[in-house]
């Protein structure tokens, strides 16, 4: 079979620019920082650091080399001073030469809080580069055929405006809404289902229920699903099992109902592409029932026939999912989608038959300039007062991407063309491989540590394994975690961690109580394991939720600015409106008895 089977001129093209970028990926991020400095370097951000350097005159290597040495690493609080003067109206040149006019918030799910962060037209143009160039991969061992649709779960957040009047939405709503969509459309051979109305209808169940319906009304159109985050797919699919009897009446019908869906723009644009078509409906219907008494295991291959595999953000607070949408998909391939940030696309994958947990994504050099913080782990043994340390790792100073190592740690720095200079972006990746030039990184966590009581440092990632522990044992029961987050409670004292977990399933009390010690006792960080022999942590503690309660908080967060396509359960919290949604909801209380102590259970 053909390697490239579909728009294969296009395919060919996209890799072979890629592949010659990646051979040369120094000289190329290089010539990268040249050309964002030339652009740039009169701003007022960039004259502050690097004053009346005449850089026309200077060759990229000496650019290179006082750019790192003279302007220090950034994070956003250090920027944000700059950025605010811009969304309240000074159009000087600030951070970029160009005037910035729109404004990307972040979904403010990771840090607690929704950032600003600079949008420019070469947002658009390197997220309509990157998905060109992972779909010219993917079709090398996924074909789909030319014309084919997407169900696409996406979603545009309400955008605004700020004080100075420049136009304020999440980075996807921007690109949803930008030229370089419809293009990316027509270059991949590829059509998503639904019209710009139900992308950008503002209320994402309205959306997910018309998503849902013209994915069904096309389905054997429907070449693979996807959407930005592997949870808006289980999210989609669990409603799915709540609402589908509605579908089935709309397609028999050719209706839209009017209790599901009440925008008047996304009703109009749905219904001038419906019509009846009782036949679909009756055999959708028909298996919707076989499927609701198998607990909708592999839905997606029983009702999109077609599809080839389902593509999504799978990694990092992704991974928790995957099981659930391995339930729904059956045997269907996971691909991972690409990695980039609210700042700056970085990697793209070219191995897509790698399933998720082996992902790797290869960095793109003419995206940004991309620095790397060599991190190493503290040795907690030998080190045990850290009450300091920010978190678990040591720094050295950063490196160029040509001089990364396999099998090294790093924190990642952007420089972008949208006026971050050198901005700590606080992702730790892994260098695992290279291709040709270019490293290929696998996703570890994000840097900001998320539960810390005492001397205790743990991340999202010990968080995850430890909550995969526990779940272990709901498995025997048939029990399953729908959703979790935690809370380092220091109210009182000694404080302890508070985990959150909504299920799915019946179990008994002594079930969770030994849910409850297992987690406790598989926090592995010697922090951590000190600090309960001595008491100076207290047990941790388990809260059973009522059903329906991650949805409240997702609920909280789209009504707050986020988008569904960029909601991200945050797997810590100290927002106090969460806290008093997860403390009201909780129906059931557990503590550890792993460290001894009585147990102590509670409604």
């Amino acid at each position: 079979m053909e390697p490239i089977v579909n728009n294969r001129n296009g395919d060919y093209e996209i890799i072979r620019w890629f592949e010659e970028i990646a051979e040369n990926a120094g000289l190329a991020q290089t010539e990268t920082l040249r050309r964002i400095i030339e652009l740039n370097f009169r701003t007022e951000y960039l004259k502050k650091w690097l004053g009346g350097l005449n850089i026309q005159e200077m060759d990229s290597n000496t650019i290179e080399s006082l750019y790192t040495s003279l302007v220090p690493l950034a994070s956003h609080a250090d920027l944000e001073p700059y950025i605010l003067r811009i969304a309240d109206g000074d159009s000087s040149p600030i951070l970029t030469q160009e005037p910035i006019t729109t404004l990307s918030l972040s979904s403010g799910t990771t840090e607690g809080r929704q950032k600003y962060v600079p949008f420019t037209r070469h947002s658009s143009q390197t997220t309509l580069q990157i998905f060109r160039l992972a779909a010219a991969y993917r079709s090398r061992v996924f074909p789909i055929r030319e014309g084919g649709r997407v169900l696409e779960f996406i979603y545009s957040s309400t955008k605004s405006k700020t004080k100075g009047g420049l136009t304020v939405g999440t980075a996807t709503s921007h690109y949803f809404a930008s030229e370089e969509f419809k293009i990316k459309q027509k270059k991949t051979k590829s059509f998503t289902c639904s019209p710009q109305e139900v992308i950008s209808g503002g209320d994402y169940k309205q959306s997910t229920y018309c998503h849902l319906l013209l994915g069904l009304v096309f389905s054997d159109q429907v070449e693979f699903i996807t959407s930005t985050f592997a949870y808006s797919i289980v999210q989609a699919f669990t409603t799915f099992e709540e609402v589908w009897e509605n579908i089935c009446d709309d397609i028999r019908e050719g209706t839209l109902n009017s209790t599901k869906v009440t925008s008047s723009k996304m009703r109009k644009a749905v219904l001038d592409i419906i019509s009846p078509n009782p036949s679909l409906a009756s055999r959708i219907e028909q298996k919707c029932r076989d499927l609701e008494v198998m607990n909708w295991v592999s839905v997606i291959p029983k009702l999109w026939p077609n599809a080839k595999y389902i593509y999504s953000i799978m990694t990092g607070s992704m991974q928790p999912y995957l099981k659930k949408l391995r339930h729904y998909a059956g045997s269907l391939p996971f691909v991972c989608a690409d990695y980039g940030s609210t700042e700056s696309w970085v990697g793209v994958n070219i191995d897509p038959s790698c399933p998720p947990e082996n992902a790797t994504f290869t960095v793109v050099p003419t995206f940004s300039y991309f620095e790397f913080i060599p991190l190493h782990r503290h040795d907690q043994k030998q080190d045990d007062d850290r009450s300091a340390v920010i978190d678990d790792f040591m720094e050295d100073e950063p490196v160029p991407l040509s001089k990364v190592k396999v099998g090294q740690q790093y924190e990642l720095v952007l420089t972008t063309f949208t006026g971050l200079y050198r901005y700590r972006l606080g992702d730790v990746v892994e260098v695992a491989s290279f291709h040709k030039g270019t490293p290929k990184l696998n996703f570890i966590c994000r840097r900001k540590l998320i539960l810390t009581v005492n001397i205790d440092k743990n991340t999202e990632k010990d968080l995850q394994l430890v909550v995969e522990r526990g779940s272990q044992i709901l498995s025997k029961v048939k029990a399953e975690i729908v959703d979790f987050t935690s809370h380092a409670n220091v109210a009182n004292q000694p404080g302890h961690y508070v985990i959150y977990w909504e299920i799915k399933g019946e179990v008994e009390e002594r079930i969770l109580d030994e849910c409850c010690r297992e987690m406790d006792a598989s926090f592995v960080d010697h922090g951590y394991v000190v600090s309960r022999r001595t008491n100076s942590i207290g047990p941790l503690e388990l809260c059973i939720l009522e059903r329906g309660t991650f949805k409240k908080i997702l609920d909280y967060f789209v009504g707050n600015g986020a988008a569904m396509s960029q909601f991200k359960t945050p797997r810590c919290t100290s927002n106090q409106v969460l806290l008093r949604i997860l403390n009201v909801c909780t129906v059931k209380r557990f503590h550890s008895t792993a460290y001894g102590g009585s147990k102590n259970k509670s409604d």
